[in-house]
């Protein structure tokens, strides 16, 4: 079965609502992000599948398209990869190599994750991440945290939301000060044999 990751960029104090410029991929002059990006594209290399809701699909089709000098190759993984949109209200996507799925999101994921290909990840889609989560259907959570802290803004795990307990996978700093840490729920962690 397929992973599927929610890969999220944040502030120290938990916000992945981008309400400042925080983050902005193509315009941090003067930091050296280029051991970021190479992380990055690792992980994209492992992935074949993007899964986004209505706004966040609206935000990257009406930004990253128009990208033609893009150095940061985000904008080439963008246009190439097959994306699924959540989206009840959308009927033609127009972005190449996208579809949308209408019905009920729950199922359609879990039919997506029994198909055969490499990673699904998620980004953004807040309310389509509560919902994944919710029904258990995430299996890594990568996490991008960014040396701010923005006071405000809405969070992946919300007030008086719980998981139980993560397992961490992998932890990495990079020369900007962002920091990435990776997870998974320890339920789908394969349990070692004991004597």
């Amino acid at each position: 079965m397929r992973t599927l990751a929610i890969t999220q960029n944040m502030t120290v104090d938990g916000s992945i609502e981008m309400l400042g410029d925080w983050f902005e991929p193509q315009s941090q002059a003067g930091v050296d992000n280029s051991d970021l990006m190479e992380h990055l594209h690792r992980q994209d290399s492992q992935a074949d599948a993007l899964l986004v809701g209505r706004q966040t699909f609206e935000d990257l089709r009406g930004y990253w398209p128009l990208q033609t000098d893009d150095a940061t190759g985000i904008a080439a993984y963008l246009n190439s990869v097959r994306k699924y949109v959540v989206s009840a209200t959308m009927t033609a996507p127009e972005w190449q190599n996208s579809t949308v799925l209408s019905g009920d999101a729950v199922e359609q994921v879990r039919s997506l994750k029994e198909q055969p290909g490499k990673d699904i990840v998620v980004t953004g889609s807040i309310t389509l991440c509560h919902t994944l989560i919710e029904a258990g259907l995430v299996d890594e959570y990568r996490l991008f945290v960014y040396p701010i802290v923005q006071g405000r803004g809405r969070r992946l795990f919300p007030d008086g939301f719980e998981l139980p307990a993560l397992s961490l996978l992998e932890a990495k700093t990079f020369r900007s000060g962002v920091t990435h840490w990776r997870y998974a729920p320890a339920s789908r962690l394969p349990r070692t044999a004991t004597a």
